[in-house]
């Protein structure tokens, strides 16, 4: 952790930092994120007068129906293949940027351990099969940041392409996945 001095955002949560001393975009939210890097765009709007964000169904329109007894959970059915397939990618995406630049030999075994066992318990069976063939076929690149991040975007690929999707050019991985891109 760095010594910078907890910042609040927008959320009413304290500012997470990684250890080069930024803001951590996978720590905190992103209205957070822009709001301490001065990102912030100008089209927010329904802040409380606190600063958090306001009722998501007052942004939307959409009307709350909620888990009985709660005043918070909605009711949400379960993820289809799509909305489980992109936050999975999101997953991997952002543990490959945040992976260390020069691992261990330890954290190259733990990523190498991690990407087997998702492979074997992913829920849709169709897809871990495919990705477990994938990693047999096209052993994952753990020796630096770079190289993982740039074997998951072939990764992603190689299933954009199954799916009829257009390819990521993987040049622009660390920008979309870790930096950010420039304003």
């Amino acid at each position: 952790m760095t010594d910078n001095p907890p910042q609040e955002g927008l959320s009413g949560r304290k500012i997470i930092y990684d250890k080069d001393g930024k803001p951590c975009r996978s720590c905190n939210t992103l209205l957070d994120f822009q709001y301490v890097t001065g990102k912030i765009s100008k089209g927010i709007k329904n802040l409380s007068s606190n600063g958090t964000l306001g009722n998501t169904a007052a942004v939307t329109g959409a009307s709350l129906d909620l888990i009985p007894g709660s005043r918070t959970y909605q009711k949400i059915d379960p993820p289809d293949v799509e909305k489980l397939g992109r936050a999975s990618w999101t997953l991997l995406h952002s543990a490959a940027a945040n992976y260390p630049a020069k691992p261990t030999d330890q954290q190259k075994g733990e990523m190498k351990q991690f990407l087997n066992i998702f492979s074997h318990i992913y829920p849709c069976n169709w897809c871990a099969k495919d990705f477990e063939k994938y990693i047999r076929e096209n052993a994952p690149q753990v020796e630096s940041r770079e190289e993982l991040g740039k074997w998951m975007c072939e990764a992603h690929n190689k299933v954009n392409v199954k799916l009829r999707k257009p390819k990521f050019d993987c040049n622009f991985w660390e920008k979309r996945w870790k930096d950010g891109w420039d304003e």
